[in-house]
């Protein structure tokens, strides 16, 4: 009877002992599974924060470039069409435009970032300021934007975007992107007082000849046109001349023709003066007197 009771207490001891292990081995498991889901979302929850400090920080910057109310591509396309129509004039005259016209490279908000845009190939732009390289000028134009807008001198009214309606910024825009400009009388009696403000500020009669022939042209090639008739177009009297992307292409195919043109003309020479000595040849043995 003890022996039967013994075996009993030992059976429900070693049944103990096991449910205890598993319980452990249990509780085990579960510290490791829950340490390796931390493991695991530990780089999320990194990523996370990081993601949201630094998009907080760029958002702030993008915040404050966003103050400047003035576009850059208009901007520059303003810049582009005094370079290209009226520059070529006023060196021609030695004419030193003032500093009070708005015309002037010292007006010009996004100057000194456009001076500090390094074109190194087709598909690099590289950051004068960092050194830091893009594939496309627009990223270059964004890093610019959030990364360096603290370098912009924003003080008194430098936006020459403002000009655009009396530089034909929107004629240029347009003809590039092959698109139909609606014209609008009021807007265009607008645009052509303002064109007729910059000629007298900028190249005054009472300031001698040379500023009288450029307030001539300036009327001439930008402020004639400010009309709906249609009759005028913009920049009458021509501009910087530029070289074509046909002439280049020209260019590029005769200098490779060129040599595969002298290397026919010697192999023809060459094979005329074989054909001219083999013949000789022949007419020599045909000449040869049989013995008699």
């Amino acid at each position: 009877m003890n022996q039967v009771y013994l075996k009993i207490s030992h059976k429900q001891s070693f049944r103990r002992r096991r449910r205890h292990l598993r319980l452990f081995d249990g509780k085990t498991k579960g510290v490791k599974s829950r340490d390796s889901l931390l493991l695991l979302l530990f780089p999320l929850l990194l990523h996370h924060s990081l993601t949201k400090v630094l998009g907080e920080s760029e958002s702030t910057r993008e915040g404050n470039a966003q103050e400047i109310h003035c576009s850059r591509e208009r901007s520059r396309a303003a810049w582009q069409i005094i370079q290209d129509y009226l520059t070529p004039f006023v060196e021609r005259e030695r004419y030193q435009i003032p500093n009070k016209c708005r015309l002037h490279p010292d007006n010009d908000l996004y100057r000194d970032q456009e001076q500090h845009k390094v074109h190194v190939d087709v598909y690099e732009w590289k950051c004068g300021y960092c050194r830091k390289s893009f594939n496309e000028e627009k990223f270059l134009d964004q890093h610019f934007a959030t990364r360096h807008y603290n370098l912009l001198n924003t003080t008194g009214t430098k936006c020459l975007a403002d000009l655009c309606g009396a530089l034909h910024c929107d004629f240029v825009l347009m003809s590039s992107k092959k698109g139909k400009i609606k014209c609008n009388p009021a807007a265009a009696a607008k645009n052509r007082h303002l064109c007729e403000s910059l000629a007298n500020t900028c190249f005054p009669v009472s300031q001698g000849p040379a500023a009288s022939r450029l307030h001539e042209h300036f009327l001439r090639q930008f402020c004639d046109a400010h009309t709906c008739t249609g009759k005028n177009k913009p920049f009458p009297r021509g501009g910087k001349k530029k070289s074509g992307v046909f002439y280049l292409a020209v260019s590029i195919l005769t200098l490779m023709l060129l040599p595969l043109f002298y290397l026919l003309v010697f192999l023809h020479q060459r094979e005329k003066r074989t054909g001219t000595q083999v013949l000789r040849r022949i007419v020599k043995t045909g000449k040869k007197t049989k013995p008699s």
